[in-house]
């Protein structure tokens, strides 16, 4: 039997449209993910990632020029709220965008980063009876703690050297504050700062060695890499883990669904995955 043809995605030319990213530190992962399901599905759309010095100047440019969709890492999903029209819910529940699709010159920003922590956390078997420290307050921490809370945990602790900020979230969410992790323990540690991260940041490990090993279940939020140093001690101390790399592909696909209206299926989804991952 003959297999059906796989549709061709047209050439670029004046009806394609432009989704794109906005980052301090862009990325490729994205970029792969996104242009590659595009080609699978031939669908008329490209995806190219970009950082800048003046986040107004390109915001009124995705309004301007009608690009349809724009992904927001660190360090604007915070900033770039009081440039856009409107939030969705799980953006006002947390103060934090990481996805904006314009709909005719209306920008609404979104948090898909929020519903992709809830997925993952349920996949790995994580209770709302575990307790937790969370490190980190900005963006990702938010949507972190804010995924904790409407879970229904109710025992954690922020961890975090701004007492402004960890304070503030902490509160926020029903949680308490701690400067640092001195005395403290639970068996579940979720790294969500950039300690990790490719960068300047790569060789940091986000939890001291011993609480780790004291620890059940590790959890970076770091995507790239996906072996950290934190996911590297876990894996040497035989903890459980759960990989930034499967909430980045979760929030990535509901972006592309966001911008394009068209869920792919699983198996195209992990093709498109691990090709981002092979750059």
């Amino acid at each position: 039997m003959a297999q059906p043809q796989k549709p061709i995605k047209p050439p670029i030319g004046p009806a394609t449209r432009l989704c794109m990213s906005l980052a301090a530190r862009p990325g490729s992962f994205g970029s792969r993910f996104q242009n590659r399901l595009y080609e699978h599905l031939g669908l008329d759309y490209v995806y190219k990632a970009f950082t800048t010095t003046d986040l107004a100047a390109a915001v009124g440019g995705i309004r301007a020029l009608g690009i349809r969709g724009c992904a927001i890492s660190m360090p604007f999903k915070e900033a770039v709220i009081p440039l856009l029209d409107r939030l969705e819910g799980s953006a006002v529940a947390i103060d934090s965008v990481n996805t904006i699709v314009n709909n005719e010159g209306r920008l609404t920003g979104y948090n898909t980063d929020y519903s992709a922590i809830i997925d993952v956390l349920a996949q790995a078997g994580v209770t709302p009876q575990t307790s937790f420290l969370l490190r980190g307050s900005g963006g990702m921490a938010k949507a972190v703690a804010a995924a904790l809370r409407d879970r229904g945990h109710r025992s954690g602790i922020v961890v975090a050297r701004n007492e402004t900020s960890g304070r503030a979230l902490a509160e926020a969410y029903g949680f308490s504050w701690a400067a640092s992790t001195d005395g403290l323990a639970a068996p579940l540690l979720i790294n969500a700062t950039p300690l990790g991260m490719a960068g300047p940041d790569a060789d940091q490990l986000a939890f001291p060695e011993a609480l780790i090993a004291g620890s059940e279940i590790v959890f970076d939020v770091v995507a790239l890499p996906a072996e950290t140093p934190l996911m590297q001690a876990a894996e040497r101390l035989g903890r459980r883990r759960i990989s930034g790399a499967d909430v980045i592909v979760l929030q990535a696909l509901e972006q592309f669904v966001l911008y394009t209206g068209v869920r792919p299926d699983a198996d195209t989804v992990a093709e498109a995955a691990a090709f981002a991952r092979s750059a």
